[in-house]
């Protein structure tokens, strides 16, 4: 993470289509996406001066818009465009890119038909989402106390940023346990995801996920389906409860903060970090390093 404040940081950010210097790229506080949640965003990863799946991210960002009911007024290659430029004006190549759009200041209340709609994309150093020390044994989950909501109550197919507030209560409340971060299940009582990754079984030599419903299907989540699929690894999308658990040899999270990272325990169920988790991981990297790939 960065050693200084967000609001301090050096650099630019790409700011409704201009280049400002990031300290300067501010909105008012009566915006309406801080107040009402109106906002949709992205996370990408750069590796080697290339981010991952750039054009899948780009048209998620733009879906998700759609669903909250506003139009992105920067095309999808006008924003592939500038996530290059700001990477490479940034002098990173591997980096964390965070594109965002969300209504403005014109109106105040739950009604904002005429607001504008503003975007921005800032890139920065940021290394891995779990602790290296971690990864290696497994990563510690609780078990959430808050739960994803039915989509009949929530537009969960769209990455909104209202989406992420019972996810950020229930990362405090496990970090506050000494957890690295919790498991979240749905509204029926079914395994859904932790708080920003999804999750994968490994039993008898098969992954096991829960079918994403009322959760993001990850970039990530198709990406590493896709590895495991290539390496002849049976890929079961299904309801899973939570005893379930029990049965289970591996555990893994994906996303494009935590990669693919190995689960040693989640509240009372327990995981070994093996040998399917370990090739995914080594596969994962494999594809979204250049250099890597190339080697191989």
């Amino acid at each position: 993470m960065a050693s200084v404040p967000f609001d301090q940081l050096d650099g630019e950010i790409w700011f409704n289509g201009e280049f400002v210097a990031a300290k300067d790229a501010k909105v008012h506080v009566l915006t309406h996406g801080l107040h009402y949640a109106s906002a949709v965003f992205e996370g990408e990863r750069a590796y080697g001066g290339r981010i991952f799946k750039l054009d899948e991210h780009t048209r998620r960002l733009h879906d998700s818009a759609k669903i909250l009911g506003f139009t992105i007024p920067y095309s999808p290659e006008t924003i592939e465009e500038a996530c290059n430029t700001l990477l490479s004006r940034q002098g990173l190549t591997d980096a964390y890119v965070r594109p965002i759009a969300w209504r403005g200041s014109e109106m105040m209340g739950v009604s904002a038909q005429n607001n504008s709609i503003n975007c921005a994309i800032a890139i920065w150093d940021w290394p891995s989402y779990f602790k290296p020390e971690e990864r290696l044994k497994g990563i510690r989950l609780d078990l959430a106390e808050y739960r994803r909501p039915d989509p009949k109550t929530a537009p969960s197919k769209s990455k909104a940023s209202g989406l992420y507030m019972i996810c950020t209560l229930s990362k405090h409340a496990a970090e506050d346990k000494g957890y690295a971060d919790a498991l979240m299940l749905d509204w029926r009582g079914q395994v859904a995801e932790a708080t920003g990754a999804n999750v994968f079984f490994v039993k008898d030599g098969a992954l096991h996920t829960p079918t994403p419903d009322c959760f993001l299907d990850g970039i990530t989540r198709r990406t590493v389906i896709a590895l495991a699929r290539r390496r002849g690894i049976e890929v079961i999308e299904r309801v899973i409860m939570p005893e379930e658990m029990d049965g289970f040899e591996q555990c893994f999270l994906t996303g494009t903060a935590a990669e693919v990272t190995p689960v040693s325990e989640i509240g009372p169920y327990r995981f070994n970090v093996g040998e399917i988790t370990s090739q995914l991981m080594n596969d994962y990297m494999s594809t979204v390093q250049p250099e890597r790939a190339a080697a191989e």
